[in-house]
């Protein structure tokens, strides 16, 4: 049953938007509502090549790889084209003992934990290679690289904010980056 197909000229959605709003004019949902596996979330509330800009921070990692994968295309087939997911995920090559315990597969703390339902932890490479699979175009906003390197290249946040980083996360405005994501805009060909 098609309940309510959403229509307007500039679609804008954010997946798990949790209690923050970062992005106050885009759609927030959560995934009752539009989950990323469940075509049927999606043809109840889109039509195929309407949205814009997808958002998820730190939403990825929650799904196996194959899952991951899926979750793209799907996005992939609601996206209109040059449509973009603006995607943030915690980045597996920080090198940073206490980061990499807090974002681990199956992360710390009680089950309602959000990081003791990690999945997976990317590294840009694993990241890029999955949204490429399911057709995208991939640029690297922000990432470190195998010997630990951050990577940052500017990004506006009209385009979509991303709070865990380095633009936004007040952790981060120092000297030396203290909790980084993996922010990729995987854009649709």
């Amino acid at each position: 049953m098609n309940l309510l197909v959403i229509k307007q000229d500039e679609l804008k959605v954010v997946i798990g938007a949790g209690e923050y709003n970062n992005n106050p004019t885009w759609i927030q949902t959560q995934e009752e509502e539009l989950n990323l596996l469940v075509k049927s979330t999606w043809e109840n509330k889109f039509e195929k090549n309407s949205i814009t800009a997808i958002l998820a921070e730190h939403v990825w990692e929650h799904l196996t790889y194959d899952e991951g994968l899926a979750a793209a295309k799907i996005c992939y087939d609601y996206l209109k084209p040059t449509g973009y997911i603006r995607c943030a995920v915690p980045d597996g090559f920080f090198q940073d003992e206490t980061y990499q315990s807090i974002v681990k597969v199956g992360g710390p703390g009680p089950i309602d934990h959000p990081a003791a339902s990690h999945k997976i932890v990317y590294n840009y490479k694993t990241l890029v290679t999955m949204f490429e699979t399911a057709g995208f175009e991939v640029k690297l906003l922000e990432y470190c690289d195998e010997e630990g390197n951050f990577h940052f290249k500017e990004w506006d946040g009209k385009d979509g904010v991303i709070f865990r980083s380095k633009k936004y996360d007040p952790r981060n405005h120092g000297e030396k980056v203290l909790f980084p994501s993996i922010i990729v805009d995987a854009i649709k060909r």
